[in-house]
């Protein structure tokens, strides 16, 4: 269980505190067990700063915090602050990350909608479009419905998530997809095959949390090979 460590301090010497973690990120290299740190400093108090070290367990968190860096960083710590840090152990019971699942169901709406209409609640009016069988960016959620048709149309399309990333406003998406060749997709006619195709997308999410911009990679030229529109190359 995912487990997670807030520090609650009150310093004078928020910089000395500063360089102070960068030293023990540098120092740990190679054998915290933290896997991410966020420090916030109170916008009504600047000499109130909080910490929040995330970790895969309480166990790790442990460990973490016998290595003698930790300990040696933790002691300078103590001394910037204006009285003893308190600590706060929470065990992770819910962790939803908004972003990321917003993603995963683009994809299922692709897959699985009668007709694209919830991807009115989903992506921006004024989306922004990159992809490389575009010379230039595409701009709107109408042009995304039609481009989405037009595969949806040609495949009967079954996505599966492979990986996700996220950091900020951006979530990126290993993705790959199955389908049957059922009707003519970009003048190939319906060939019936069993067709397959892997690629990656870079979503930027706006200030509502709807889709804003996509960046677009997947092995276009591969899927035109199983499907028989290349000539095949002589060796």
């Amino acid at each position: 269980m995912t487990f997670l460590q807030l520090i609650d301090c009150r310093t004078s010497r928020f910089d000395e505190m500063d360089r102070l973690m960068d030293q023990w990120v540098e120092q740990t290299k190679g054998k915290r067990t933290a896997t991410h740190a966020v420090v916030g400093k109170d916008r009504s108090d600047a000499s109130h700063v909080v910490e929040i070290v995330e970790f895969p367990s309480y166990e790790e968190a442990m460990r973490n915090s016998q290595l003698p860096e930790t300990d040696r960083i933790f002691r300078q710590v103590v001394a910037l602050c204006d009285e003893m840090p308190t600590f706060t152990d929470l065990d992770v019971t819910r962790d939803a990350q908004l972003n990321t699942d917003s993603a995963r169901r683009f994809f299922e709406v692709l897959a699985t909608a009668n007709d694209l209409s919830p991807l009115t609640g989903m992506v921006e009016e004024h989306y922004r479009g990159h992809d490389p069988a575009h010379e230039q960016e595409t701009l709107g959620l109408d042009h995304l419905r039609r481009e989405m048709d037009v595969w949806r149309g040609s495949f009967d399309l079954s996505f599966r998530i492979e990986d996700q990333i996220a950091q900020g406003d951006r979530v990126c998406t290993r993705w790959s997809w199955e389908g049957t060749h059922k009707a003519d997709f970009l003048g190939i006619p319906a060939t019936g095959k069993r067709v397959a195709m892997t690629g990656t997308t870079i979503f930027r999410f706006g200030a509502g949390g709807k889709i804003a911009e996509c960046w677009w990679q997947y092995d276009r030229l591969g899927l035109m090979a199983r499907l028989g529109a290349l000539e095949p190359t002589e060796p």
